[in-house]
């Protein structure tokens, strides 16, 4: 970093703004009422509260610069402005340090949330901290508990058997994301498919509201909303049986058939082979009689169960010997087949195989030499020469090869395919939803503990409510593999509620999800007595403006309203949609760099170079600089917040970071831009300085740069404002550097200029307003040194531009002579075309162009462009 020279040091942001934060402090500006009584609207903010893994960086930063920019605003604009703060505090990264470095869970979280509340106050977000909650709370997940007791009563809660990622060393469930390359990410085991009996959450009895309802959403990213409903995944389709030719699995429990749910019934006669996933009970009964089927059955469980991880392995089956019947044509007969790519919890877990017009299927058939029969014809293809080489087709077109389907289009294929099956009473047509039941059980201590019990005489039972909350207990201990709730010596062994026998209680946690997938409601009371005060959560719900990023774009989204939908069926919320508006920000990015060994440096063990180079700070080797990308440890190019802000201030950093690109954008973090922004830090700082008011009456005959002055500050309030409200922050900034450069610009009238030094003051107090949801302490400053006296920037309101004021004096009209600009002019708005073309014509280099020449035509659009059309 290059060091900041003391003379610009004029403004002591290092004093100032702890100052600045203590006078909000004192006088409470940011808290607000669990049910405000003043009758101003409410507006509620919200970015997505933090994990606290010790320290803030630069996403923090942005994120939470963005919703302050947006409270403070609001919150001048006339609004009760709701901003609170909590910890998404429960998760695997506390239980991995408990047993790296033997500290306990609660004790690294806690010491966390310190460190970082201190980061973050120090930004001077403008935040009721008095609302401030860690999910890890007992006060806080206890009712949470009480939630999903509540649902439970209301059958929005199931517990039944699900396939998991099972590591037999560490003895837990694993997290899709932690099978890597097939083994389990801490012990290096290969990882088994497992059957748990799990907790879900009935997010599918919701799934066509929770699609039906994001074509209204129109506050939302289209892209996320796009996400979301491909994530949902509604599907048109038909459900089939496909014969076995000869009965598996003996007398008893012989499997005569096999159930597939397909969207593309209009391709049946395109079909190759069917397939199983290796969980299937087919698969199963087939693997009880052959050992190799049950070794490949072996070999797919070690993939993990995503949905990604199975998509991108090589696909891979095993022949079982076994056929189908086709459902059309019964003299025809496929192979069945168990594969790694399908998978159990979607559909039937079984499909139907047609390589010609599916890529997965096709690449699937060439490796294992099956037959592929194309059934859909492109458009202008001739069907005697059509042939399907290496990549499916998957478009539009007539079927052909396809017996009674044969000149149909594809839609009208699949009703008539449909209409056979219902007919032969072998299928029907179906809608079907890609989105699965929410799987809420993990394996694990730090979270909150699910608050039933289990009770060999009355089977589950829940945890009565004056018995929550259910708190984890204290005394674990992670030298043991698997869940330390499973192997404390008493935690688990309580008397059945019911009958009052020997019981144990559950020892699966919930997913971290359930604690954000509702912490927005308690907010609005966080210390009432049930888990959301309903005259406090009807009067703040929904959140106004929700901002995040967009890797939440899904589940933590998508989980949220399925939570609130399932409150307002327990009746704790009235709304259905917990956000009304969601804004996503971009990535903020830095260069990459490596030493001489390969080895990744941070920022500041490099210098850069005038030639575009780098050396290493210490040794002088030279540095390779790799791409800008977006900061991450594993690269090392990030920055420390904490150090920027005790380099620069909080004022630069914020500053800075609304400067670059529009929020929804990616940002490139820069040593230079950052001194640029001190820089105009110390310049506003110097302008306030010399501002003070002159008294009286603005007078009614000003100079003109007085007058000028007063209608560049009232375009900015307007320019601003339209900025602020559209959420394009980096326009609002460079209005703003307009504006401190109209400020300057003026102070080089004449001292005596009529009303120059009253415009000068206007401008700064002015300036002073407009800056505050960006950078607020350096506002208040220049507003006290300005305006003493006249209270806090926080609590004044939004300034009001002057209409007449904002009105264009004159227009700048483009002057064109066959098309090409030759000039501009100043006009006063509407001048009559007589008026502006004569005008255009007295224009010194446009009467040049014209000298000689014969006018044919002369074209005026108002206020734009004057052109003229002369003779060859």
């Amino acid at each position: 970093m290059n060091d900041v020279a003391a003379d610009d040091l004029r403004y002591d942001f290092g004093e100032a703004e702890p100052r600045w934060q203590r006078a909000w402090a004192d006088r409470a500006c940011f808290a607000v009422d669990d049910v405000p009584a003043d009758g101003r609207p409410k507006y509620y903010v919200l970015e997505m509260f933090p994990y606290p893994s010790g320290k803030i960086h630069m996403g923090h930063v942005r994120n939470y610069t963005l919703g302050d920019v947006v409270a403070r605003y609001k919150r001048a604009r006339g609004h009760v402005v709701l901003h609170p703060m909590g910890w998404d505090a429960f998760g695997l990264p506390a239980e991995n340090a408990a047993r790296e470095r033997n500290i306990h869970p609660a004790q690294w979280t806690w010491d966390n949330i310190s460190a970082m509340r201190a980061e973050l106050q120090r930004m001077g977000l403008s935040l009721d901290w008095s609302r401030e909650f860690a999910t890890c709370d007992a006060a806080y997940y206890g009712h949470q508990q009480k939630l999903f007791l509540d649902f439970l009563t209301a059958g929005l809660v199931d517990r039944k058997e699900s396939w998991v990622n099972w590591d037999p060393v560490d003895g837990t469930v694993l997290a899709n994301e932690q099978v890597i390359d097939g083994r389990g990410w801490r012990s290096g085991a290969p990882v088994e498919k497992k059957r748990l009996a799990q907790w879900f959450l009935r997010i599918t009895d919701y799934a066509p509201e929770l699609l039906a309802a994001l074509d209204g959403m129109d506050r939302w990213p289209e892209r996320v909303r796009l996400m979301q409903s491909h994530w949902i995944g509604r599907s048109e389709g038909a459900r089939l049986k496909f014969a076995l030719t000869a009965p598996e699995g003996g007398q008893g429990a012989a499997i005569d058939s096999v159930e597939v749910y397909t969207t593309r019934p209009d391709t049946l006669y395109g079909m190759s082979f069917l397939a199983l996933a290796p969980e299937h009970p087919l698969a199963a009964a087939v693997a009880a009689r052959d050992p190799k089927a049950a070794a490949f059955v072996a070999d797919c469980r070690s993939l993990g169960t995503s949905e990604a991880a199975i998509e991108t392995a090589e696909k891979q089956g095993y022949d079982t010997g076994l056929r189908v019947v086709h459902p059309f044509d019964p003299s025809r007969t496929s192979p069945v087949w168990i594969v790694n790519f399908v998978l159990i919890e979607y559909g039937t877990g079984a499909i139907f195989g047609c390589p010609a017009h599916d890529q997965r299927d096709l690449d699937f058939a060439r490796k294992y030499a099956l037959p592929v029969l194309p059934v859909v014809l492109p458009p202008r293809e001739d069907p005697a020469a059509f042939v399907v080489d290496d990549t499916a087709y998957v478009g539009p077109g007539t079927i052909y090869n396809s017996n009674f389907l044969d000149g149909l289009d594809v839609e009208a294929a699949k009703r008539a395919a449909i209409a056979r099956l219902n007919g032969l009473g072998i299928g029907q047509g179906e809608t079907n939803w890609r989105l699965r039941d929410w799987g809420v059980s993990r394996q694990r201590y730090w979270g909150c503990p699910i608050p039933v019990i289990h009770c060999n005489a009355c089977g589950v039972v829940p945890v009565p409510d004056a018995d929550l909350p259910v708190r984890l207990p204290d005394d674990v201990t992670f030298d043991r593999p698997g869940n330390p709730l499973d192997h404390h010596p008493t935690w688990k062994h309580v008397a059945c509620p019911a009958c009052g026998k020997p019981a144990r209680r559950e020892t699966d946690t919930f997913d971290t999800f359930v604690d954000s997938a509702w912490y927005f409601a308690r907010f609005c009371s966080p210390h009432d007595a049930a888990p959301v005060g309903r005259a406090a959560v009807d009067h703040w719900m929904p959140v106004d403006q929700y901002i995040g990023g967009i890797e939440h774009a899904i589940l933590h989204l998508l989980y949220a309203r399925f939570f609130t939908r399932a409150m307002r069926k327990t009746g704790h919320v009235a709304v259905d949609e917990p956000f009304a508006g969601l804004f996503t920000q971009g990535m903020v990015t830095h260069a990459s760099y490596r030493g001489a060994d390969s080895r990744w440096l941070y920022p500041d063990e490099v210098d850069l170079l005038p030639d575009g180079g780098a050396r290493h700070r210490e040794t002088g080797e030279p540095v390779t600089v790799g791409r800008v990308e977006a900061m991450s440890k594993s690269k090392r190019n990030t920055v420390d917040p904490g150090a920027i802000i005790a380099r620069y201030g909080a004022d630069t950093a914020r500053w800075f970071i609304l400067s670059d690109n529009p929020p929804d954008r990616d940002m490139e973090w820069t040593e230079a831009g950052v001194a640029g922004a001190f820089r105009f830090v110390q310049r506003l700082y110097r302008l306030a300085e010399s501002a003070c008011h002159p008294g009286g009456d603005f007078p009614a005959e000003p100079a003109p740069a007085a007058l000028a002055l007063r209608r560049a500050t009232h375009r900015a309030i307007a320019a601003v404002t339209e900025a602020l409200e559209g959420f394009a922050f980096n326009v609002a900034v460079a209005r703003l550097h307009e504006m401190a450069n109209a400020v300057a610009d003026a102070g080089k009238a004449p001292a005596d200029a009529p009303g120059r030094a009253w415009a000068r003051h206007e401008a700064v107090t002015i300036l002073a307003r407009l800056l505050a949801p960006m950078m607020p302490h350096l506002a208040e400053e220049m507003h006290a040194r300005a305006a003493p006296g006249a209270g806090l920037v926080a609590e004044l309101p939004w300034p009001e531009a002057d209409p007449e004021l904002v009105k264009a004096v004159t227009v700048t009209v483009a002057v064109q002579v066959m098309g090409k600009l030759r000039g501009t002019i100043e006009l006063p708005p509407g001048t009559p075309a007589e008026a502006a073309i004569a005008a255009a014509e007295a224009e010194p280099n446009v009467a040049r162009a014209l000298e000689g020449r014969t006018v044919r035509k002369r074209i005026h659009v108002p206020d734009r462009i004057v052109n003229f059309v002369v003779a060859p």
